[in-house]
């Protein structure tokens, strides 16, 4: 009797386990921010293009050497052997760039920019940038690493003289610190080339050595990092480089395990919430937050993300700043353009391609670290996915691009640099129309041409969405891929964040291929158990679900803060 009463409470106790309410941890309270709620639950008109596409598409065009397109190749060689003893290549920043080419200052000024971006995108893509048409692009792009210079990190040019000679920018801080974000997560996609270990090395150590010489002091326009010395000039201060400084060294960390990286990572990343106010530069500030979110899931820190997000969002209010830089929430015109980056202030509003399109890059897998963030992340994206299609000349009509005469002239392929509220070139036409497709690359350096307005280096990272960015069978509900840009993780099972935007549950289709759990991180329920084929997802009116993945009846178990489908963590309580 005993026996058969044991017998019965073990039953009991595993079919708890196997149950949709497993003993896994409480459903995860969802954290708001005000600048999201803001932004509306279902942006109009709605329209989520391709993103996978616009990315091939735009590495076929770009890495042609013999294209026929009107403008002529947007690639070309560059033989100086800077830096590394071998031919590298330059891509135009925006097309038409009179500055840049193979006969203009000795074919060396191209921007790590544009060339990363694009070998990031495309190493998203599944592209083998190592064996492309006889290239290996990949080791052709060591170049950008600055030995002659002595920082020994990578710059934005392989030559800073003649790029600043050339009409290029002088030293502003976030132009050194991004490149070596973009390497290391080139590097994630493609490491088995030769010499990037030595490089990623070389980064850390120098990002090590200036977080110790800063010493949480990062009141600087840039950093010396071969004279391992803070510098101030025109450009303003940037206190969100530390964002940058501890993702490259908490991904180091990872990478080598050298503990040295993570106190650096942490020490970076408390310096950036020391500031007492938003210090949002450009782009920096949001991998910051996914660093500290990392943090204090697997090292147990307690670091205040949502300050962080509040700070990107809400933008830098530092009068000595870059004032009014963060993430726009507005409707313009017709159009809701809430979730594009950039300045909240400039002319009403100014949105950046590049800026808009790298913020999912972190924010994006940041969730499965802290799952309390899961549904401002899903509204946030839905919203700036859609807007993002007016860079693309093909998605903007003619009443509201700047050259609507030029806009078969990239097939829909290379964007706008930006979209602003108002157009501030003053063109008769566009009075009144709000917003408009535009750019700046006219205005840089005397003769350059309209089509300038185009720009490569703007367009380059949008692998980013073509990797994050899948539709469902319901319109306006995503499946974003949290472990497409989440580069030195354990990402074993996938993992995907869905948001429903609608004030009535919706049900989407995940397709299976073989017998499959689906486990919620923030409700900390089963959707499914043992499914195969086209798997019924219901999503309660206006929540998240932050959907992992699992083979058929994986054992789940609570250990601490974290969740393990066998040795695997796959979810934080």
């Amino acid at each position: 009797m005993k026996k058969a009463t044991i017998l019965v409470l073990v039953l009991v106790l595993l079919a708890g386990v196997y149950s949709c309410n497993p003993q896994t941890g409480m459903p995860v309270a969802q954290t708001s921010l005000a600048r999201v709620d803001q932004m509306p639950a279902l942006p109009q008109p709605l329209k989520i293009i391709d993103w996978k596409k616009k990315t091939m598409q735009f590495d076929s065009l770009v890495f042609d050497f013999d294209t026929q397109a009107s403008f002529g190749p947007l690639i070309w060689h560059d033989s100086s052997r800077r830096n590394i003893d071998q031919v590298t290549f330059g891509l135009y920043t925006v097309i038409g760039d009179v500055r840049q080419g193979p006969s203009k200052n000795k074919g060396e000024f191209h921007e790590a920019l544009t060339s990363l971006n694009s070998l990031l995108s495309a190493g998203l893509m599944g592209i083998d940038k190592t064996c492309q048409n006889g290239y290996n692009f990949v080791k052709m792009a060591q170049n950008y690493f600055n030995s002659t210079t002595k920082w020994n990190i990578i710059m934005n040019n392989t030559n800073p003289a003649v790029a600043m000679a050339g009409g290029g920018y002088g030293r502003d801080w976030w132009y050194d610190v991004y490149p070596n974000v973009l390497y290391y997560g080139v590097a994630a996609l493609y490491p088995k080339v030769e010499n990037t270990e030595f490089i990623q090395r070389s980064i850390a150590d120098q990002f090590y050595k200036a977080d110790s010489v800063l010493n949480g002091n990062y009141n600087y326009s840039y950093f010396d990092y071969a004279r391992m010395k803070g510098m101030v000039n025109n450009v303003p201060m940037q206190q969100d480089a530390a964002g940058g400084h501890a993702w490259v060294l908490y991904s180091a960390y990872h990478k080598f395990g050298d503990e040295r990286y993570l106190r650096r990572a942490k020490t970076a990343t408390e310096a950036l919430l020391n500031e007492k106010e938003s210090r949002f530069y450009e782009i920096l500030l949001p991998f910051g937050a996914y660093t500290a979110a990392r943090l204090n899931a697997e090292q147990g820190t307690k670091y205040d993300v949502t300050k962080l997000l509040n700070w990107t969002f809400d933008g830098c209010q530092a009068k000595d700043g870059r004032y009014g830089w963060g993430v726009i929430a507005e409707k313009w015109g017709d159009y809701d353009v809430s979730g594009l980056q950039g300045s909240i202030t400039d002319g009403g509003g100014y949105g950046f391609f590049m800026n808009s399109v790298a913020m999912a890059w972190p924010l994006v897998p940041m969730v499965k670290y802290e799952p309390q963030y899961a549904k401002i992340i899903g509204k946030y994206m839905l919203n700036v996915v859609n807007a993002s299609r007016l860079f693309y000349p093909d998605q903007a009509d003619a009443a509201h691009q700047w050259l609507p005469e030029l806009k078969d002239l990239t097939h829909g392929i290379i964007g706008y640099e930006g979209v602003r509220k108002i157009d501030d070139y003053n063109k008769p036409v566009l009075k009144g129309m709000s917003p408009v497709s535009t750019g700046d690359g006219p205005k840089w350096v005397k003769g350059q041409p309209k089509e300038s307005m185009f720009s490569l280096y703007s367009t380059s990272i949008v692998g980013v969405f073509g990797a994050i960015v899948h539709t469902t069978d319901v319109d306006g509900i995503l499946a974003l891929d949290c472990n497409a840009t989440d580069f030195y993780a354990d990402n074993k099972y996938p993992v995907y964040l869905y948001y429903n935007p609608y004030t009535e549950a919706k049900t989407v289709t995940y397709t299976a291929g073989n017998s499959v759990d689906l486990f919620d991180i923030v409700s900390k329920k089963y959707l499914a158990q043992g499914s195969t084929g086209n798997v019924s997802i219901k999503l309660p009116p206006g929540e998240a679900a932050l959907v992992v993945v699992l083979p058929a009846g994986t054992h789940l178990k609570a250990e601490g803060i974290k969740v393990k489908a066998g040795d695997v963590v796959i979810a934080y309580k």
